[in-house]
């Protein structure tokens, strides 16, 4: 692996793309120590990669567009249909437009690789990582990702991460994960699926609210499939690799059923078949190549990872007393500082612009997963015990970022503005 990294590219891809090159050379040391286990860049991925850019969720799109129609027009789709679709199928809705049967023929289509056993397996084993999967989705894949640019500038345009927001988006996120998790969310109908599919989406919507101004030469689209797959991969492959870092043994078998239940729930949110697996091996090669051809931080980045890492502060956790939830609230954000300073290093804590801690609580979390897993957890009784904490432990910590008054759930569906969209 040479210290950069040669991509042919077309003019007609984003410049976040073409400028893959240039950024191969400030990769170089994470890149040599991928590819060595995953081998070297795949240039036809790479291109790949960079025309999914400009590549969206058609379907939802579609979707979306009749949404956008004007009220008298017999096509549109309105906010009160698409409910009552998500919550009783697409023929509870009378006389229901085109786009609309289309859309959830389309997401009732489960493909028959799903093995929903497999699923079910995945859903235990994200239960028994307990903790360490909130602490791995928080700092290494959400904060983590700050790192680089693209999906970060939509995240600061909507103000979905930042300032008061950050808790309530980050609280609806959680909700999402966690609801998938339990037993047969994700199959069709199911809690988890409804809200899997009404997150589809939302994101349809605000790609097609954002999708005109925004710089599409430079980025790509507001949310398109290379960044679609970016994302799922923050999801099964980064949280896998984060938590063995932290000391939790993830057996072969016990991966493939986490990335099995993440394939499955890319596919309902449209992600694009070239970029769904099961494979762990193959999740970390998408992700490398991911790496080589994602845009540099921007501003947007470190404000979105600072305001993360404030938001520790005021987070509900259920002392009676004020001045306790205050001090709870302290400990939990020099807890994440030093986590972070492991799980990121300190070159991304200070381009990020996050102050530096000593690595107390990643000590803390290695010693901690060392007795729980390899002495207490071992065995059919220890694991069944591993997942009945972890769960427990996962819903506690989300409560902690309900604010009052809040209900637990995904984000409500945004409006569009209506307009005429040609079909």
């Amino acid at each position: 692996m040479t210290s950069s990294v040669a991509v042919p590219v077309t003019s007609g891809l984003p410049s976040r793309h073409r400028e893959a090159e240039a950024r191969g050379a400030r990769l170089a040391r994470p890149l040599r120590l991928m590819t060595r286990q995953f081998g070297a860049v795949d240039e036809a991925l790479m291109n790949r990669l960079g025309a999914a850019l400009l590549e969206r969720d058609e379907v939802a799109a579609r979707l979306v567009a009749a949404m956008r129609l004007p009220a008298a027009d017999p096509a549109k789709v309105t906010h009160a249909q698409l409910r009552t679709a998500l919550a009783s199928g697409a023929e509870a809705v009378t006389d229901a437009p085109p786009a609309l049967v289309e859309f959830f023929a389309a997401v009732n289509a489960t493909p028959e690789w799903v093995d929903w056993d497999l699923v079910e397996r995945g859903a235990l084993v994200f239960d028994r990582l307990g903790p360490n999967s909130g602490d791995i989705l928080l700092e290494l894949s959400l904060i983590g990702g700050y790192r680089f640019g693209g999906p970060t500038e939509l995240l600061a345009a909507t103000g979905a991460l930042t300032g008061d927001n950050s808790q309530r988006r980050l609280a609806e996120t959680q909700s999402w994960v966690l609801g998938l998790m339990q037993p047969g969310a994700l199959r069709p109908g199911a809690e988890g699926w409804r809200q899997t599919v009404h997150v589809r989406v939302m994101h349809a919507l605000v790609n097609a609210n954002f999708e005109d101004g925004w710089d599409v030469e430079r980025i790509g689209l507001p949310i398109n499939q290379s960044d679609q797959a970016g994302t799922l991969g923050l999801f099964d492959g980064a949280l896998l690799v984060g938590c063995r870092s932290l000391g939790v043994p993830i057996p072969r078998a016990d991966a493939h059923a986490v990335t099995h239940l993440w394939k499955f729930a890319g596919w309902l949110m449209g992600v694009d078949s070239d970029f769904l697996t099961d494979d762990e091996n193959v999740r970390h090669r998408i992700n490398l190549h991911i790496l080589v051809s994602a845009p540099d931080q921007t501003q947007a980045g470190r404000d979105l990872a600072r305001a993360t890492v404030a938001t520790q502060r005021t987070r509900n956790y259920g002392h009676r007393s004020e001045r306790l939830n205050r001090w709870r609230g302290e400990y939990e954000h020099e807890r994440l500082l030093s986590m972070l300073i492991v799980l990121l290093g300190p070159r991304s804590m200070r381009d990020l612009g996050l102050p530096m801690r000593p690595p107390w609580a990643y000590a803390a979390r290695l010693a901690t997963n060392t007795w729980r897993y390899r002495v207490t957890g071992r065995g059919v009784r220890g694991r069944n015990w591993l997942e009945r904490q972890g769960k427990a432990t996962q819903w506690r910590d989300h409560a902690t970022y309900l604010a009052v008054g809040v209900e637990d759930g995904v984000a409500d569906l945004p409006d569009v503005p209506a307009r005429k969209v040609s079909q």
